[in-house]
């Protein structure tokens, strides 16, 4: 229990009726989780106006409510007005779970790509150098051992001060999280102190009913986290990285291949070996050292090199570092899976024309045999979606398999004739497999020296989501299940 006038400690509010003088039992946010005694906040969502079920949060015994807008309620009922019920949402769980996040070192990952790959870099680096370490990310949250799949790239406030007394009792002393433009619109990192912010690069993204307006909108979201960190590091080889920082309070850090960088990569080389592709690189600047990594790319110095950036103010070597980048992996993320010794194959969460663009342009560079793309596209989505990654895959790979992804309640072959469609504006060659296992089992089956195969789409999915219904599937497991078939048969 906490009273409720010390979780309104750092709120501008009004007591519109009632006493803020009284113990509170529980802080919700979700009306299907009321109960007697807790303080209710009506969150004004894009679908559901939570306002509306002020009635029903006093007939199940709410004690409070927080509100943005006038409500109805019985005089026994406490109601608390606030300017924006989400930011008062953010400010109510930091209090609630006791400030969490100041007896952390939080670092805050915003960008349009590299944000997953970045946060689990800094995991392994700042682990390998002794730091016990938690992350909230779109895959997943890491509390010591737990690890609780992810709905959100950044969750709800609560929950992430729910995260983060969960790490402090695990003994963590740093937490990495992404931090996603809509979590900073929608405040579910207000009152968090960040150590360190970061930010990688911005694209047009996310821009649509439901996000952002704008470019400018979106810029200007993914800028918040810089009004509340200590230390902003930032790549200045995006254009955009000055408007995006505008008005900002840290003191900033800057990181690139910019000769005008504090932390810069020199002398990049692609390193390629049978089933190999990784890059190598000098670090100079804020840190010196030689680095190598087991990913392909210039993205992936990028990321890499803002690890490297952010650890130092963890006073890691630079061994310590480059031994940490070499075994650093993310699931789903340009990851590497052995099945020969003359080929390379992969799994990419590449889901859209933008994301598969850059990931077959990457791999083009190595200049393979054949670059392979397989990949489907999700049911019950935009129809230009899979027009233009049919016409991305049909312009750069040699040989597209066109298979099913989580068709929904579609019909997977209706998918597949739309991504058909975009590679009618090529001239690539492709063959459609529809069951997805049957297609991984061709690509393997057909593979030739020097091939790079990349799977595309699922990556850290481990389901296919079927006319309402999440059906298993690992393309992990589904790989070990096509070698072991084919090493049975004798193949």
């Amino acid at each position: 229990m906490e009273r409720l006038e010390k979780l309104l400690e750092r709120l501008d509010y009004t007591v519109v009726q009632g006493s803020a003088d009284i113990e509170i039992t529980a802080l919700v946010y979700d009306s299907r989780k009321l109960q007697p005694g807790c303080l209710f906040v009506c969150i004004k969502g894009t679908a559901v106006d939570g306002h509306s079920f002020a009635a029903e949060a006093a007939e199940k015994g709410a004690k409070a409510i927080v509100v943005q807008e006038d409500v109805k309620a019985p005089e026994d009922v406490t109601v608390i007005k606030v300017k924006d019920s989400r930011y008062g949402l953010a400010l109510l769980s930091c209090a609630w779970f006791r400030y969490p996040a100041e007896k952390l070192k939080v670092i805050g990952v915003t960008g349009t790509k590299g944000k997953t790959t970045t946060t689990y870099m800094v995991k392994s680096i700042l682990e390998n150098a002794g730091y016990k370490v938690g992350l909230i990310g779109t895959i997943e949250a890491i509390i010591g051992d737990k690890v609780i799949p992810a709905n959100n790239t950044t969750p709800e406030s609560f929950l992430v001060q729910d995260y983060f007394c969960q790490m402090e009792e695990a003994g963590c002393q740093c937490v990495v999280m992404e931090v996603s433009s809509q979590g900073l619109m929608m405040h579910r990192t207000a009152g968090i102190p960040f150590e360190i912010g970061i930010f990688t690069n911005i694209e047009p993204d996310h821009i649509g009913p439901g996000e952002h307006s704008s470019f400018e909108e979106y810029m200007s979201c993914k800028g918040l986290l810089f009004r509340q960190c200590k230390v902003g590091i930032v790549n200045m080889d995006d254009k955009h990285w000055e408007k995006v920082l505008e008005g900002h309070t840290c003191t900033l850090e800057t990181f690139g291949f910019s000769e005008k960088a504090d932390l810069r990569a020199k002398d990049s080389q692609l390193v390629k070996k049978p089933g190999y592709l990784g890059v190598s690189y000098k670090a100079e600047g804020l840190v010196d050292a030689v680095v190598e990594i087991d990913v392909p790319g210039k993205f992936s110095i990028y990321n890499s090199l803002t690890a490297i950036a952010i650890c130092r103010h963890f006073k890691v070597t630079a061994e310590d570092m480059k031994q940490a980048l070499k075994v650093a992996k993310v699931k789903g993320r340009i990851e590497m899976v052995k099945v020969s010794d003359t080929f390379t194959l992969m799994i990419d969460y590449a889901h859209n024309a933008m994301s598969l663009e850059s990931l077959l342009a990457t791999l083009k560079e190595y200049e393979p045999t054949r670059l392979v793309c397989l990949f489907g596209c999700g049911g019950n989505r935009s129809k230009i979606r899979r027009y233009e990654m049919g016409e991305v895959s049909g312009k750069l790979a040699d040989l597209t398999v066109i298979t099913s992804d989580n068709p929904r309640f579609e019909e997977p072959q209706a998918i597949i004739d739309d991504i058909k469609e975009g590679m009618a504006k090529t001239d690539g060659k492709y063959v459609e497999i529809p069951d997805r296992k049957e297609a991984i089992r061709y690509v393997i089956a057909n593979g030739q020296p020097g091939d790079v195969i990349v799977l595309a789409g699922k990556g850290h999915e481990d389901y296919q989501e079927i006319k309402g219904k999440k059906y298993p599937m690992d393309e992990r497991v589904l790989i070990q299940e096509i070698l072991e078939e084919r090493k049975a048969g004798g193949r």
